[in-house]
């Protein structure tokens, strides 16, 4: 490609809740520093039975090992315990909708239909409009923060424009707690909000989020391969897009502009809407150049429309340029 460049919080457990807790917490290292001891006593009478009996400083001895490994058996096992508890109550205190999307969805919590037959299931479409514009904000933003990166610092996965998108998308759908932002190495000043619906690989797609396979959604596909983790611009633009029209004036925030550059080795090219209005942009790979990586930009749209190769123009007029597309997990949105 060669263009230019919330929180719902559980009310605390009463004492009597906390006493119970405290019992089931210290009650299994109590049983474990019993059975220590008695195997140290075991092993200790044997070697009486053999040597004719310990002196008076080596029981003394004897006796202080046994309450230092009884002492540390309940420490250990208060923390381990106490581990396993914080944890639960720190899952309690996570906002509901949070819980709900970091758990796999149950088969009666999902519905197998495609209303539009357009190969996505109707489990994964984001229909609240919060969740849609949770989506779009997190994919442009994901979008952008590559063009800022050096070279360095680029996910090794981004090689082209396909693959920026897919990158993009997958940790779009993703959930950005703590661990997310230290993985990615983004950093965002003010996160946008969280899509409540569900999130990766929490649903029955689970890592094979993109469609490769002709047809409308049916159970069999969650098995028979219609889904896979990879798919190029093609296969982005045909099974996992609809088009929307040939105005860029049209295209919102996470939309996707797709052409086709006939004789070329690769023809499927992509480009992402960040911004829309008067300060419109794209950004997007330009993918390989004779054996040399790519590059990620970031441009006006008005500058793409003024594009000295007329066929990287994003016109109605240009019949390189398929398109506004936009993903099937918002259809139906306006």
């Amino acid at each position: 490609m060669a263009a230019e460049r919330q929180c719902k919080w559980a009310p605390p457990a009463p004492r009597a809740a906390a006493n119970a807790l405290a019992e089931e917490i210290l009650r299994p290292s109590r049983r474990n520093a019993v059975r220590l001891v008695r195997l140290r006593i075991h092993v200790i009478v044997r070697d009486r039975a053999s040597n004719g009996g310990p002196s008076a400083s080596n029981r003394r001895r004897g006796l202080i090992a046994f309450a230092a490994i009884a002492a540390l058996l309940l420490i250990m096992g208060f923390a381990c315990r106490a581990g396993t508890v914080g944890r639960r109550l720190l899952h309690r205190m996570l906002p509901v909708h949070a819980q709900a999307a970091q758990r796999p969805m149950r088969p009666a919590a999902y519905n197998r239909s495609d209303r539009y037959g357009d190969g996505t299931p109707d489990f994964v479409r984001l229909t609240d409009p919060a969740d849609q514009a949770a989506f779009r904000r997190w994919f442009t933003l994901i979008a952008e923060y590559q063009a800022e990166r050096s070279p360095t610092q680029m996910p090794a996965e981004i090689t082209d424009c396909a693959s920026l998108l897919r990158y993009s998308y997958r940790e779009a759908l993703k959930r950005h707690d703590e661990i997310w932002f230290q993985t990615s190495g983004i950093e965002v000043a003010a996160p946008p909000g969280e899509i409540r619906a569900w999130s990766y690989p929490h649903s029955p797609l689970g890592t094979a989020l993109f469609r490769v396979t002709p047809g409308a959604f049916s159970a069999e596909d969650l098995v028979d391969g219609a889904f896979a983790q990879f798919a190029d611009a093609k296969t982005l633009v045909e099974r996992n897009a609809h088009f929307v029209g040939r105005d860029v004036r049209v295209a919102q925030p996470g939309d996707l502009l797709f052409y086709r550059q006939f004789g070329q080795s690769s023809p499927w090219h992509s480009m992402i809407v960040t911004r829309s209005g008067a300060a419109a942009e794209v950004v997007y790979d330009t993918g390989p150049d004779h054996g040399r990586p790519g590059e990620i930009r970031r441009v006006l749209l008005s500058e793409l429309l003024d594009h000295p190769q007329p066929q990287w123009r994003p016109t109605p007029g240009n019949p390189n340029f398929l398109g506004v597309y936009r993903w099937n997990i918002l259809r139906g949105t306006s």
